[in-house]
C-alpha cells in the first residue's frame, strides 16, 4: 500500500470572511501526480502553501509525513546551493545579481532538483521559461519518483506530467482522474449532462403547469355548473345532495391543482449551460489597413547594450495574420517587439498603423474609474458587447464596479488585454500575454485573437497557445529571423 505523504482533515481557510478552501478530507499518496487548476484567486497557491506549512488553516488539520521540495512562482532565488552540473545545463549566468526572469526561474529549478525529496510542490514553474527550459523541466519530472503536486497554466505540461486534476471552484476541491485533456473531456460531458437535465427540468415544469391550468379550468366549470339563479335554487332546494357533491368535487380539484403547484415548487431547478458565443472585434473603416505587409524590415540590425540580437535581417509581416515570434531566453524577442512599437530604425511601418502594445510588466491604473467605465471611455462598442468581453476575462457581477486603482496584478493584466482588443487599433503587439493568466483567461484570450480582424504579432513559449492561434511562426536563431 502506498504511503500517505499529506492529509487534509476538515480544513477550512477563510480570508476576510470569504471561504478560500474547504475540504473534509484529501490525501496525497506516494506516487500521486496531481495538477491543480482553477481561476486566478481560486486558492491554488494557497493550497500549496497549506501543504508546505507556509500558512496555517483557519480550522482543521494538515498532516505532513514527508519532507518536500517547494517551488514558489513569485519568490526570488535564495542563497541555497545548486548542483554545478544543473546550473551549467540550465545556462544560468554566474553573476546572480543581474538575472532576468527566465534565468531566475532556471536557478530556482536547479536548486529544487539538487536534492531528492519524497514530494515536490511546484507553483507555475514555466513562467518566463523558454522552450529549452520547459523541456528540461519535463525531462526532470517525467520520471520523478515521488509525489508531485503541480500548478501550471501550461496545458501541454499538465498533459505530460499529471494523472489527476484537482479543480478548485468556489472554495471546494473537485477531483478528476486523468491529465488536463481528459479533464476537459469530462467537463464537456458534465456540460452536456447539465444541459440535458435543464431541458428535462423545463419539460417537467411545463407539463405540471399545463396540468395545474387544466385542473383550475375544471374547478371553474364545476363552479359555473353549481351556480344557479335564485329561481333555480328554489326549484331544486330538495336536491341538497347534488349541490354538496358539486362542492366536494370542486374542492378536490382545487386540492389537486394545489398539489401540482407544490410539486412544481419542489422541482430542483437546473441552470442552462452558458453557450459560448463567437466574439468578433470588427474594425472601423477609419483604421482599416490596405498594405499587404504593414510591417517590413530591410537589413535590420538590432542591439541591446553591447549584445547583437539581430544582424542584417529582413522580413515582411502580412496583413491580418497572427504571427508568433519565438526563440530562446535572451534572443531578442521582446526587444524586437519594442522596436516595432517604437517604429524604430530599419523598419517600414504603414503610416496608418495604430499599434496597441502589451508589455511584460505589472499594470497599474491611476484614473478614478470603475472597470466598466474604463473600457467604455476607450471603446466605441455597445455596452452589451463590452460586458460580454469583460465577462470572458472573469469580470462578473460586482467586479464591473471595482475601481481600477484597486485591481490585483492579475486583474490589471486581464483588463489591459480587454482594453487593447476593444480599442481603436489595427496592429496588436503582445509580449508573453499568457504568463500570469490562468487557463480560463488563456482560453478567453485565444477566443479574442480568433475574433480579431487586425494583425497580431506576439511572443510566447506556450506551445499549445502558439499551435492554436498562430498563422505563422518566426524563430530568432543565430541573430536571424527565420520562418519555422
Amino acid at each position: 500500500m502506498e504511503q500517505i505523504c499529506f492529509e487534509l482533515e476538515n480544513v477550512e481557510v477563510t480570508y476576510l470572511d470569504k471561504q478560500v478552501i474547504k475540504t473534509n478530507r484529501l490525501a496525497i499518496h506516494q506516487f500521486d501526480r496531481i495538477g491543480i487548476v482553477g481561476k486566478n484567486g481560486a486558492g491554488k497557491s494557497t493550497l500549496l502553501k497549506l501543504l508546505v506549512g507556509k500558512i496555517q488553516p483557519t480550522s482543521g488539520v494538515v498532516n505532513r509525513h514527508v519532507d518536500c521540495g517547494y517551488f514558489e512562482q513569485l519568490e526570488a532565488p535564495t542563497a541555497t546551493e545548486a548542483d554545478a552540473a544543473l546550473v551549467g545545463k540550465l545556462a544560468v549566468p554566474k553573476d546572480s545579481d543581474q538575472l532576468s526572469g527566465g534565468e531566475q526561474t532556471r536557478l530556482k529549478l536547479a536548486q529544487l532538483f539538487t536534492n531528492y525529496y519524497e514530494a515536490l510542490l511546484i507553483d507555475e514553474p514555466t513562467t518566463h521559461l523558454d522552450q529549452e527550459g520547459i523541456s528540461f523541466l519535463l525531462d526532470e519530472l517525467r520520471y520523478y519518483y515521488g509525489a508531485l503536486v503541480l500548478i501550471s497554466h501550461d496545458r501541454t505540461v499538465l498533459d505530460e506530467l499529471v494523472t489527476t486534476i484537482w479543480e478548485i471552484r468556489d472554495g471546494e476541491i473537485y477531483v478528476y482522474k486523468g491529465n488536463y485533456s481528459e479533464y476537459k473531456e469530462q467537463k464537456q460531458i458534465e456540460r452536456e449532462q447539465q444541459q440535458q437535465a435543464h431541458e428535462q427540468f423545463l419539460k417537467e415544469k411545463s407539463r405540471l403547469e399545463k396540468a395545474a391550468q387544466e385542473k383550475m379550468k375544471k374547478a371553474e366549470k364545476i363552479a359555473q355548473a353549481g351556480s344557479m339563479s335564485k329561481k333555480e335554487s328554489k326549484a331544486k332546494a330538495n336536491r341538497m345532495f347534488e349541490s354538496k357533491s358539486k362542492g366536494t368535487s370542486q374542492k378536490s380539484v382545487h386540492r389537486a391543482a394545489k398539489a401540482i403547484e407544490q410539486r412544481m415548487e419542489q422541482l430542483q431547478e437546473v441552470d442552462a449551460v452558458q453557450e459560448e458565443r463567437k466574439i468578433v472585434f470588427r474594425q472601423s473603416k477609419s483604421v482599416e489597413l490596405h498594405n499587404k505587409f504593414p510591417i517590413m524590415a530591410e537589413r535590420l540590425t538590432l542591439q541591446l547594450k553591447d549584445k547583437m540580437l539581430l544582424n542584417d535581417t529582413s522580413f515582411q509581416l502580412p496583413l491580418g495574420k497572427k504571427i508568433a515570434i519565438t526563440g530562446a531566453n535572451g534572443s531578442g524577442k521582446s526587444t524586437l517587439l519594442h522596436h516595432i512599437a517604437e517604429q524604430g530604425k530599419g523598419l517600414t511601418i504603414s503610416p496608418k498603423a495604430k499599434i496597441g502594445y502589451f508589455r511584460q510588466m505589472s499594470y497599474q491604473f491611476s484614473s478614478d474609474e470603475t472597470v466598466l467605465e474604463f473600457v467604455k471611455s476607450r471603446s466605441d462598442y455597445e455596452e452589451g458587447f463590452l460586458r460580454s468581453v469583460l465577462h470572458l476575462m472573469q469580470f462578473v457581477g460586482t467586479d464591473l464596479r471595482k475601481n481600477v486603482t484597486s485591481l490585483s496584478g492579475g486583474e490589471a493584466i486581464r483588463l489591459q488585454l480587454c482594453q487593447l482588443f476593444l480599442g481603436e487599433y489595427n496592429i496588436l503587439l503582445l509580449d508573453e500575454p499568457t504568463n500570469f493568466l490562468d487557463i480560463q483567461a488563456i482560453e478567453a484570450l485565444e477566443r479574442f485573437i480568433a475574433g480579431y480582424e487586425g494583425t497580431i504579432v506576439f511572443v510566447s513559449h506556450d506551445r499549445r497557445f502558439i499551435r492554436k492561434i498562430a498563422d505563422q511562426e518566426l524563430l530568432i536563431l543565430e541573430k536571424n529571423l527565420i520562418e519555422v
